[in-house]
């Protein structure tokens, strides 16, 4: 299925300028067209599914402490936010914690649910605990070496974000797939 992204701009790389009135196409999970969305919308409307959102389109955000933050503190669950609080927990807190690999699975998870909230597409590992490292190949956010910035290209995988004027993420997109939307 396409979807046609209309957004006030996109940007091609991390710190490049914006292209106003630009769009950006997706045909499963990689980019099909980018360009003025007045001519993606004349080429490809009749196919596509129209998302409109009010913000740039860039690749996302590369997290270039990703092991640290999933391998090195834990993300409790909401049903422990009365004993554990709700932020990550690192540091002597953590070693009086019982973690077994299936806590460290679930706590990436969630720490995973808040890299995308956040409109992050890539992270860096390496990942050396078995539950973090599937947790992130299951996730499908990149895990780039040494936090490369990453660029969208016709034919490129259709990874990005789409971040309000105020730089909170409104969206991320991975492989094609909306895994993020601000309520």
């Amino acid at each position: 299925m396409l979807t046609l992204h209309r957004v006030r701009g996109v940007r091609l790389v991390p710190d490049g300028e914006p292209a106003a009135g630009h769009a950006v196409v997706v045909d499963g999970g990689r980019i099909a067209a980018i360009g003025p969305y007045e001519e993606l919308l004349a080429a490809y409307g009749n196919q596509a599914r129209v998302r409109e959102w009010d913000g740039v389109l860039t690749p996302g955000r590369t997290e270039p402490d990703g092991a640290a933050l999933l391998e090195a503190v834990y993300h409790p669950d909401p049903r422990e936010a009365g004993e554990l609080g709700s932020e990550p927990i690192g540091g002597a807190a953590l070693a009086a914690l019982d973690m077994t690999e299936a806590r460290w699975g679930a706590s990436a998870r969630r720490g995973l649910q808040r890299l995308l909230a956040l409109g992050t597409t890539a992270l860096t590992g390496p990942f050396t605990r078995p539950a973090v490292r599937k947790a992130v190949q299951r996730s499908g956010l990149a895990e780039v070496p040494g936090g490369r910035p990453r660029a969208l290209t016709v034919g490129g995988a259709a990874d990005f974000a789409v971040f309000a004027e105020d730089g909170s993420a409104l969206a991320t997109v991975l492989a094609g797939r909306l895994v993020h939307r601000r309520r």
